[in-house]
């Protein structure tokens, strides 16, 4: 089995990397912009989108409001650029959000950027990916009839790359991301050159449309509710910015540098195409209405447009209007746009894995958290990942609509609370610094955090305002569920190590130490595993030694008692009486009495084993000493000790292997070996 399963993780993942390889798995800014900012440049996919969707509830009226809205995005998503290169330089470590409001708001305020963290980087590969499953899905009718399936068949796609490593993901992604990235601001500098400067009509495929409004008849607070629910909507194109700040480690040297850069390019980019995207869609006539109920709201030649109608997303109709319908460019830009919402996942499989890693450390999440894998990822994170992403596609059937309720309000938390855990962290070092052009830079940078923790604050209450009753409340209850999750876990690692540790005045107390050591070796048949047990137990000098059998069968007990006393084994034989053909249960029962005979001795279990070389083999023996060693492991005072014997397979595999090696050994000789001819004494260069 072992050999199976070690062929498939090669196959799949590569080979293991030693960990001095670690520096080599470091990301230029060219490999880190697409590894870290896919997910934000993405997000141009869908929150123009979302903004029009949202806003045509009041009908086509309302999408005067469209650039106001944009506009309130723009700055929101420009403070929060600014405020994360402060992040980046005050912070290098990875703990990003987590570590900002832990070592300046206190434990509490960190497990709950941490747990907002964790939801949103889980609803993130899951609304990417249902998002672009959505995208294939309106061109090939099989994908759109099974979303869940594709969607889950595409996150474990992503598993398996982001497994191979981070510098592998990130330059399989890189192409992909780079192209959608030009051919995205390609469209908005042609589109934009044809309207302005050619003069040229652009008419989306549905400007012809029209779109009535589920209500139409606001009053006055109603429709201010509904332009800030369109703008928390909107504010989906901020998902990703974090990432950065989490990510520094995984940067080269000088890495707060390099990851402030990335990150100001990732913002001018992301604000580009939102801003571009949004523009050309209002100029060319683009009408969008809510999915559920597009096919009663949506009026095509004055009729309904019924439920086989399909609406393009924005950067289709876009791009359709500035390329025509069919042409090169109309195609490569679908098919990126695609492909970049797939990658966007890929943000949070960088994320996840490690601020999972830097809480395992913490110990507030399991320490396997905190192992990287053969490829030096933390493997256990993606898979944790991957998991979560998987049963919230498969649960709600990969619905973007539904799943995008969910999202942004753990990415805001954070944003919220890190802020202002930043302001106070520029509040605490100039009560230090006395140097005034330090002073200075520090008051500007408290000024940007100010700024941007008022911002996320607000953007917080209107999402929380706008979308709880539609979805968000999973992610208030699922957020607290994970903040007592982790505490639980400090809690018990707390009490292991209070309880394993060992005070530094502690002497030796005699009395303490095990009075006697009662040796018992299991019996099944007397053969050579069985006499090999004996001899160890006795090269290990208990106090006392006996060997015990149970009784299933009394012809097969009577026999062996007989055979041991015919062969003259000085050991003792006891047998078990067991009516109910029971193995475990009478061990466990003679263990306990000798324990309850002197609670001060150790009994020492020995169990002769069998080592197979096939993985088939170990469905076919030891399966009672595994049963029997997972019940004895909880009696106090009880050690077990697996006496192993290995049978030929297990033999011909060792020599097999034995072989394998001294031939590779021949094939690839070590550094330092002196070919045949050549003194050692001489110089071989020459």
């Amino acid at each position: 089995m072992s050999k199976v399963t070690d062929l498939v993780k090669r196959l799949f993942i590569g080979r293991a990397l030693r960990s001095t390889q670690l520096h080599e798995q470091l990301l230029p800014k060219r490999i880190a912009l697409p590894v870290f900012a896919s997910d934000a440049l993405s997000s141009v996919a869908y929150a123009p989108q979302e903004i029009l969707v949202i806003l045509s509830i009041a009908g086509v009226s309302f999408y005067g409001f469209a650039p106001w809205v944009a506009a309130a995005v723009v700055v929101v998503m420009l403070t929060v650029v600014a405020s994360y290169r402060q992040n980046v330089h005050a912070y290098p470590s990875g703990g990003g959000d987590y570590e900002v409001a832990t070592v300046n708001l206190g434990q509490n305020a960190g497990l709950t950027v941490a747990s907002a963290l964790m939801v949103d980087y889980i609803l993130t590969v899951a609304v990417s990916v249902a998002n672009g499953v959505d995208y294939v899905g309106a061109t090939i009718p099989y994908v759109a009839e099974h979303k869940p399936q594709i969607a889950i068949l595409i996150v474990v796609l992503l598993t398996i790359v982001n497994l191979r490593g981070i510098r592998e993901s990130g330059a399989a992604f890189a192409i992909p991301t780079y192209t959608f990235m030009f051919a995205v601001i390609g469209l908005v500098l042609w589109g934009g050159f044809r309207l302005l400067v050619l003069g040229d009509e652009l008419r989306a495929p549905t400007a012809g449309y029209q779109i009535i409004g589920e209500q139409s008849n606001l009053a006055s607070l109603a429709a201010v509710f509904l332009i800030l629910r369109a703008f928390s909507s909107g504010c989906a194109a901020l998902t990703g910015v974090e990432a950065i700040s989490n990510g520094v480690p995984a940067f080269r040297k000088p890495k707060s540098k390099n990851a402030a850069t990335t990150l100001l390019m990732m913002g001018l980019i992301a604000i580009t195409m939102f801003i571009g995207i949004i523009s050309l869609g209002l100029a060319s006539g683009v009408k969008l209405a809510d999915p559920a109920t597009a096919a009663t709201s949506v009026l095509i030649d004055g009729r309904p447009a019924g439920p086989g109608y399909n609406q393009p997303p924005i950067i289709a109709q876009v791009a359709e209007a500035v390329f025509g319908s069919g042409s090169v460019f109309f195609i490569v830009i679908a098919a990126v746009t695609a492909l970049i919402l797939f990658l966007a996942a890929n943000t949070a499989f960088n994320g996840f894995p490690v601020l999972g890693a830097i809480l395992a450390q913490d110990r507030f999440l399991p320490r396997q958290l905190h192992n990287r894998g053969d490829r030096l990822a933390f493997s256990n994170g993606i898979v944790i990942l991957a998991a979560g992403a998987c049963l919230l596609l498969w649960g709600f059937q990969a619905d973007v609509s539904r799943l995008l309720n969910l999202y942004i309000v753990g990415v805001f938390v954070s944003f919220t609370l890190s802020q202002t855990g930043m302001v106070r962290h520029w509040t605490r070092h100039l009560r230090g610094e006395s140097e005034p052009r330090a002073r200075a830079r520090m008051r500007r940078s408290r000024v940007i955090n100010f700024f941007g923790g008022v911002m996320t604050g607000l953007v917080l209450v209107v999402v929380l305002l706008t979308k709880f009753t539609h979805g968000a409340w999973i992610v208030c209850a699922a957020m607290p569920a994970l903040f007592l999750m982790m505490k639980a876990i400090r809690r018990h690692y707390d009490n292991v190590s209070q309880e394993l540790a060992i005070a530094e005045d502690t002497q030796v107390d005699e009395s303490m130490l095990p009075a006697r050591n009662h040796a018992v070796v299991l019996v099944s048949k007397i053969h050579k595993p069985t006499l090999r047990a004996l001899s160890y137990a006795r090269a290990t000098r208990p106090s006392t030694l006996e060997a015990v059998t149970v009784g299933v069968e009394g012809e097969e007990a009577r026999a062996l008692q007989e055979e041991w006393e015919r062969r003259g084994i000085a050991v003792p034989l006891k047998t078990l009486d067991s009516p109910y053909r029971e193995i475990t249960r009478p061990i466990l029962e003679y263990v306990k009495s000798l324990r309850r005979r002197s609670p001060r001795d150790v009994v020492t279990v020995y169990i002769p084993e069998y080592v197979v070389g096939h993985w088939w083999e170990h469905l076919l023996h030891n399966q009672s000493a595994l049963r029997l060693k997972g019940r004895l492991l909880f009696q106090p005072g009880v050690m077990v000790t697996s006496v192993p014997w290995q049978l030929h397979s297990a033999d011909r595999l060792k020599s097999r292997r034995a072989q394998r090696a001294a031939a590779t050994a021949v094939r690839r000789p070590w550094p330092g070996d002196v070919p045949q001819g050549v003194d050692r004494g001489q110089d071989t260069k020459a």
